[in-house]
């Protein structure tokens, strides 16, 4: 049974940071492309960024210069660090999975960029 679950959402002040993790299980981690996608109340669901099995990194255009994405295969681990938060980041964020065809999904974590 494939499971990707997130951590590390919360409140945080605009301009501050968070680390988002995701722990896969069930998957042979190194051979799967990885990402963070993210829905905003009553928005559609976007992506942030993805990383290949080779490291090779995506970044939304409104992620690239403030979020990094990076993965840990000894871990099975899938991070997004985001740096410089804006209120406009408030949403829950998605792990995603790419795992020879199919696609697998985490339960998602708040993030709440607020003062």
């Amino acid at each position: 049974q494939v499971q990707l679950v997130e951590s590390g959402g919360g409140l945080v002040q605009p301009g501050g940071s968070l680390r988002l993790s995701c722990a896969a299980s069930g998957i042979t981690f190194s051979d799967a492309m990885m990402g963070w996608y993210r829905q905003a109340p009553g928005k559609e669901r976007e992506l942030v960024a993805i990383i290949s099995r080779y490291g090779d990194t995506n970044y939304a255009e409104f992620a690239k210069g403030r979020f990094i994405i990076s993965r840990d295969n000894a871990k099975n681990t899938v991070y997004l660090q985001m740096n410089s938060l804006k209120p406009e980041d408030t949403a829950v964020y998605y792990c995603w999975g790419l795992y020879y065809g199919i696609e697998y999904w985490g339960k998602g974590t708040l993030v709440t960029v607020s003062s």
